[in-house]
């Protein structure tokens, strides 16, 4: 997290504008026939004029080797050390989907999936259903679950696809469980243990709850269990306006990623529908904030499927917006992603993440490229996430210098 000395450096808001573009998963590996990875096939005459006029470099996620979960990696580009600060899955996704947790509730992410008899994931995403479908299959639940604890209150939130969160508030519900899942088709569900002796109670709570659903979803043909991840309670944490001295606004689509603007602080401006929505805020929005997180999701969604093609198609959809964005004038467009998801992988993965600044202090490089081997030789060259608001406010010339 930023160092304490930092904020003694702040200066008063300059009208100075910043905005910081997270594309989901954008980094890549090659494909194996062609020896290129997903940016350098993609056609993105914008995202390669930024990377030649910017300062560009590669940014590590957490740390060399260490494969980030999103929300951590989120943590991390907002300048919070997710090593030292534990904001789980489960929190993020609930004020994603605008919930007023409560001090001492017990949230997890929920995925509906394909289980069979014998308690094998046959399908973690179920298919990936519409959002209508979601929204049945969660009302299904809420139905068919009333009056299953005389105690406890269960507030389950639908989402996007397949995803939704569910919410137990009751008394001495700790966070400390593992997952259920198993994260690889084919294998068991995993059995949900206490992860110290003041969990026990939560344990029993979240295994009558799955016992249950699975009896609620027994008629269902591919949602016909649940994965949930990420248990938590609600962190305390400082907010992200006190450390960088910003009013800061979050435009995303997807739930989870709004969660985790809203634990830091950050004012979550509307529920757009999709990336054209957010940009449509972004412009409607621009004068009230002098910074904006902006979240592209679906080069993600591609990486996790292994489909190559339609990562690149997002990549040169992504491109084809920032005119719009450099259009709002901006003192400060970062372009970079959370972590990378290659597709040749179909996972999240270690490797370090493709990143530019654009401002008027930045430190060009003709005829670089929006690729992880261009901009290996960038300006910014290797650096940690927790360093890139930093990074930010100085190219908006908002610290002053160190020292006499």
């Amino acid at each position: 997290m930023m160092h304490p000395r930092f904020q003694s450096l702040l200066k008063s808001p300059l009208d100075r504008k910043i905005v910081l573009l997270v594309a989901d998963g954008l980094g890549g590996l090659p494909h194996p026939e062609t020896g290129l990875t997903e940016l350098e096939t993609a056609r993105i005459p914008n995202l390669d004029r930024l990377a030649a006029k910017g300062s560009g470099g590669r940014m590590l996620p957490i740390s060399p080797g260490l494969t980030p979960g999103s929300g951590a990696a989120h943590l991390a580009l907002f300048g919070y050390d997710p090593l030292e600060v534990d904001v789980g899955r489960g929190v993020l996704e609930a004020l994603g989907s605008d919930f007023e947790l409560k001090p001492g509730d017990l949230a997890a992410r929920g995925n509906f999936a394909t289980v069979d008899s014998d308690g094998i994931v046959r399908d973690r995403r179920a298919g990936v259903p519409p959002d209508e479908e979601n929204r049945r299959l969660c009302a299904k639940l809420i139905e068919g679950l009333k009056g299953l604890f005389s105690d406890i209150e269960i507030h389950i939130l639908s989402g996007k696809e397949h995803r939704f969160a569910v919410v137990f508030r009751g008394r001495d519900l700790d966070g400390a469980l593992n997952d259920n899942d198993p994260q690889r088709e084919n294998l068991p569900l995993v059995e949900i243990r206490p992860g110290r002796p003041e969990a026990a109670r939560s344990q029993q709570v979240v295994q009558t709850f799955l016992d249950a659903a699975r009896e609620v979803l027994a008629d269902e043909t591919t949602a016909t269990g649940m994965l949930l991840r990420g248990f938590s309670n609600p962190p305390r944490i400082t907010p992200f306006g006190d450390l960088f001295g910003v009013k800061a606004g979050a435009i995303a689509a997807y739930p989870m990623y709004r969660g985790v603007a809203q634990v830091v602080g950050m004012e979550i401006l509307g529920v757009p529908k999709d990336f054209e929505a957010e940009v449509a805020l972004l412009e409607s929005r621009f004068e009230d904030y002098d910074f904006f997180f902006v979240h592209f999701k679906k080069t993600d969604s591609a990486g996790h499927k292994g489909d190559f093609g339609e990562k690149v198609r997002q990549i040169e959809l992504l491109d084809s917006f920032i005119p719009r964005l450099e259009a709002l004038g901006p003192e400060v467009l970062i372009i970079t992603g959370d972590h990378s998801t290659p597709c040749i992988h179909k996972e999240h993965s270690w490797h370090p993440v493709p990143t530019v600044i654009r401002s008027s202090l930045a430190i060009g490089a003709e005829g670089a490229r929006f690729t992880e081997r261009s901009l290996m030789c960038g300006d910014l060259g290797i650096f940690h996430a927790t360093d890139l608001m930093p990074l930010a406010l100085a190219h908006a010339s908002r610290l002053d210098k160190y020292g006499a």
